[in-house]
């Protein structure tokens, strides 16, 4: 509960983290049916990703019936996080948070930004998912160690995964449960890898490319959902202490009104973070939302365009094909509109897409070319700092996000314009990121509205800009 300008949540709501030994541990797969079994009980669920992740996300908003947020303490601090997760959590009957890769993994040897890490700014219990794959008492070993590795972490309950039969479950669980004294709350059989949710080079398939949605739940709900306790796990997360966390009212990012914010958003492009359309909209702007594989090009009266990531490298066919709406982009980038362009979006701003002898023409708006690779090019947190005059943010400025990508620039004696030289992370060209061309912004970093307020108030800008016929770039040079 909030009141005034701050305000003080007083009471958390019952929580839980999800979290593993590692990747691939059954995380996901726990945490989807833990919110649909919670949404068949008629309680309100709401979801949370640890860490700077889309398709998870997706996934949980699809099993949640409502958007995930993101929680990151390298982007977002630790107060960040506890006023984030109590915005959108408070007055929820149970919070699922599912955390990604090992418990205990973070940046560096001392598991900075880890799930533990977050668990503990959350005060929140944890459900650790263990694979039981050819092991048996060791996994009782495993649990424990992790108990004891940091005290103040609270283990509460153990999901067992890939379990090959009874006597397989009785050994583990008479172990978990007498040797670490945490309850097992679940027991999911051998699955084959792909059984429900299936996987590609960034990850899952996200829900939009998946057929047979309804189908899925329901073979969820069968194959995992039934098997969890469910009395149990309410009953540990309504154990989580309250917290009194300071919750800030979310600043207004600048005058919206009247602008016209465009957005792609198909199948190719799904990356995008809830919190950055919901900046643009409490702005008072309109997202317009746009496919770049049906529509015959931008719709009129556009102030700006912002495009996240995706994979338009899996609809690179479609995309080249639809020749008026590249033709439609490329001459609006070129008569000055601004442009935000994420990743993918990148991708489709560059001359082609080269996919092993498969070449497929994009928009040409930036003097390059992309070829994917087999394996990631860039893969973690990011951090850039500006140093080129832009349309988008002020010189100095130190932006933290994070890039995936498996996607590179072709090696180019000319290699395009960028903005920022990158502290950390991989970037598109020569140790910098950014490509700057008219008024477009093209980066493989990825930035959070929530983490970078900075970000909604340059596109809000810009957009403002070139609504009154003026030069972005100059005035966000000057400090306008």
């Amino acid at each position: 509960m909030t009141t005034g300008m701050l305000g003080v949540v007083s009471t958390a709501p019952p929580r839980l983290v999800v979290a593993g030994l590692g990747g691939d541990s059954g995380k996901t797969l726990v945490s989807l049916a833990l919110l649909q079994a919670a949404r068949g009980l008629g309680l309100d669920a709401r979801a949370f990703k640890k860490g700077p992740d889309y398709i998870d996300a997706a996934w949980l908003a699809w099993a949640a019936g409502t958007p995930a947020r993101n929680l990151d303490t390298y982007l977002m601090g630790v107060p960040g996080v506890q006023q984030a997760f109590a915005r959108h959590a408070t007055g929820a009957d149970l919070a699922v948070v599912e955390g990604n890769r090992g418990l205990y993994d973070g940046a560096d040897a001392e598991g900075t930004h880890s799930t533990a890490e977050l668990a503990k700014a959350l005060d929140a219990p944890i459900l650790l998912v263990v694979n039981a794959t050819k092991v048996t008492r060791t996994l009782a070993a495993c649990v424990l160690g992790c108990q004891t590795f940091d005290p103040e972490v609270r283990i509460a309950g153990v999901v067992l995964n890939q379990v090959s039969g009874s006597r397989h479950e009785r050994i583990i669980r008479d172990a978990v449960e007498s040797r670490c004294q945490v309850p097992v709350v679940a027991v999911v059989p051998r699955l084959p890898g792909d059984a429900l949710l299936h996987s590609r080079h960034l990850g899952l398939v996200p829900p939009p490319e998946c057929r047979g949605l309804a189908d899925l739940g329901r073979r969820l709900a069968e194959q995992v959902g039934a098997r969890l306790a469910m009395p149990t796990i309410l009953d540990l997360a309504r154990r989580a202490p309250a917290a009194g966390w300071i919750v800030d009212q979310v600043a207004t990012p600048g005058d919206g009104g009247g602008l016209r914010i465009g957005y792609l958003r198909d199948s190719a492009f799904t990356f995008y973070y809830p919190e950055n359309l919901e900046c643009l909209e409490a702005a008072g702007a309109t997202p317009v939302p746009i496919s770049s594989l049906t529509a015959r090009g931008l719709p009129a009266g556009l102030h700006a365009l912002y495009i996240g990531g995706g994979f338009p490298e899996t609809h690179a066919a479609a995309i080249a094909a639809n020749h008026t709406f590249l033709d439609d982009l490329r001459c609006h980038a070129q008569a000055g509109l601004p442009i935000y362009a994420e990743c993918g979006g990148l991708m489709l701003l560059a001359r082609s897409l080269r996919q092993g002898d498969r070449v497929s023409p994009m928009a040409g708006v930036l003097p390059c070319d992309v070829e994917l690779c087999a394996g990631p090019q860039g893969h973690g947190y990011a951090e850039l700092v500006v140093d080129t005059p832009n349309p988008f943010f002020p010189v100095g400025l130190v932006l933290r996000g994070h890039e995936f990508h498996y996607s590179r620039l072709v090696p180019s004696a000319s290699p395009p314009p960028t903005a920022c030289v990158v502290g950390r992370g991989v970037g598109s060209v020569a140790g910098r990121d950014a490509m700057v061309v008219h008024q477009v912004w093209a980066a493989y970093t990825h930035l959070h509205a929530t983490s970078t307020p900075e970000w909604a108030r340059g596109l809000l800008g810009a957009a403002r800009t070139f609504a009154l016929g003026m030069d972005p770039a100059r005035n966000v040079a000057d400090g306008v």
